[in-house]
């Protein structure tokens, strides 16, 4: 009840916000029609400049990032020119408020609420519960909380992965030294290996956010800050069903990616420099002369495509804010999987989609398409590469994506909400509709 009621605090302040972003561009638009043209102006300018440094080497990059701050700066100078900094200052401070006051409710109002307890069925206690534990995830994470001496208090065996150790061959031993419930503390791709064998033996299967994202946590309603209070589901929790999905022989949590954002995961310098190694390789993907992405399927309405650079499939559908993963699933249990493909037809469409992207509202490209199937195939003429829960594969062709419906035994702990945490707020119908609700007290979802 008490993040509820701080949820609802943070929601007026949020709303309140909105009517200042609002009101402040009434006033813009109201003073001064030819200046307002010439910021617009400029930033479709920006964005040219945006696109030359994402897609050229040398002197046009440079070109580019001059260009982009030569007309931010200029959209900055048409306002002072014009007697609108106040307005600007106003306008930024406004939606800087909107983004972290939005945030903060929408989430303290998911974590507020316990409706796990509601879908899900109260077990007995563990009998013999196993958590495997990666030390070195989420910068070792695992480590700082003592999680191993935690779980040991708890009456349940840990064990710390070393260096060499199989991590699948690890949980078979412990279903088959009788553990009846498994878990896993460490970022997505260790939790889909176990989910995997949780899934073949028909155990439970917990998750403890452990790792740098945590995406599958955030999604089962946990709270990504308490890595100790996720061990409750192992001794007092409830268990509910939800969904797996399988390409080929893989099986993963929460998505695989495909095209240009799976043949920069695929680089050995990804993990330590991200956008470093963004910056090198996007002008050898997107840029003149770059060889096309080899990707054929049926999109939404069975036609074929085959311009698609960017493809997203999930484990049921995402709330779609960034291609590269940041994003929610209302529901891990449709049966469905959640399908994203971003074509790319034109120059401009590549700084159209990068600004959007930046933005977090990458839903808003035009050339977004978005759909859910139970099944899907992706078709080429070479080996894929393929980004799995942020792990790089390389798979032979053709990719069968299927959901597996109901196929993961989860147990959380009682306080686990029974939706994702929103990762974020924007100037949405959708969104200023949840945060009225949230500010009135009625429920969201």
């Amino acid at each position: 009840m008490r993040k509820q009621g701080t949820a609802r605090i943070w929601a007026w302040v949020a709303l309140v916000a909105a009517a200042g972003v609002l009101a402040t561009l009434a006033v813009l638009l109201a003073n001064d029609v030819v200046a307002l043209l010439l910021v617009l102006a400029a930033l479709g300018l920006a964005g040219a400049g945006l696109w030359l440094a994402t897609t050229r080497r040398g002197i046009v990059r440079a070109l580019g990032i001059a260009v982009a701050v030569v007309a931010l700066a200029g959209a900055v100078v048409a306002l002072v020119a014009q007697g609108l900094i106040d307005e600007l200052v106003a306008l930024a401070v406004a939606i800087a408020v909107f983004g972290a006051a939005g945030r903060r409710a929408l989430r303290g109002d998911s974590l507020g609420r316990t409706g796990a307890t509601q879908h899900g069925a109260r077990p007995a206690r563990a009998r013999s519960a196993v958590l495997l534990i990666n030390p070195k995830s989420g910068g070792g994470k695992a480590e700082r909380f003592d999680l191993a001496g935690e779980a040991r208090k708890r009456g349940i065996r840990a064990v710390v992965l070393e260096r060499g150790d199989d991590l699948l061959e690890l949980a078979e031993r412990a279903l088959s030294d009788g553990a009846d419930v498994i878990g896993m503390a460490g970022g997505d791709g260790s939790q889909a290996l176990v989910a995997t064998v949780a899934m073949r033996h028909g155990v439970p299967h917990v998750c403890i956010p452990a790792g740098t994202r945590n995406h599958f946590a955030l999604d089962l309603g946990l709270d990504r800050d308490d890595v100790i209070g996720a061990l409750d589901a192992f001794t007092d929790g409830v268990e509910r069903r939800i969904d797996l999905a399988r390409v080929n022989e893989h099986v993963f949590v929460n998505n695989a990616s495909l095209g240009v954002y799976a043949q920069v995961v695929q680089s050995d310098a990804y993990r330590d420099a991200k956008l470093e190694t963004w910056a090198q390789m996007l002008p050898e993907l997107l840029g003149p002369g770059a060889p096309s992405i080899d990707l054929e399927f049926e999109g939404p309405d069975g036609n074929e495509v085959s311009d698609a650079p960017l493809v997203l499939v999930s484990n049921n559908p995402y709330q779609l804010t960034r291609l590269a993963g940041a994003g929610t699933r209302a529901r891990l249990d449709t049966g469905k999987l959640g399908l994203v493909a971003a074509r790319i037809r034109t120059a401009s469409d590549i700084s159209e989609l990068v600004m959007f992207e930046t933005v977090g509202q990458a839903q808003r490209f035009r050339g977004i398409l978005e759909w859910s199937e139970t099944r899907f195939e992706v078709r080429s003429s070479a080996p894929i590469a393929v980004g799995l829960d942020g792990e790089a594969l390389t798979l032979d062709p053709p990719l069968q994506f299927v959901s597996l419906p109901g196929a993961l035994r989860v147990r959380l702990p009682q306080r686990a909400t029974t939706a994702a945490a929103p990762t974020g707020a924007s100037l949405t119908r959708d969104d200023l509709t949840a945060l009225s609700r949230i500010a009135t007290g009625q429920r969201n979802g």
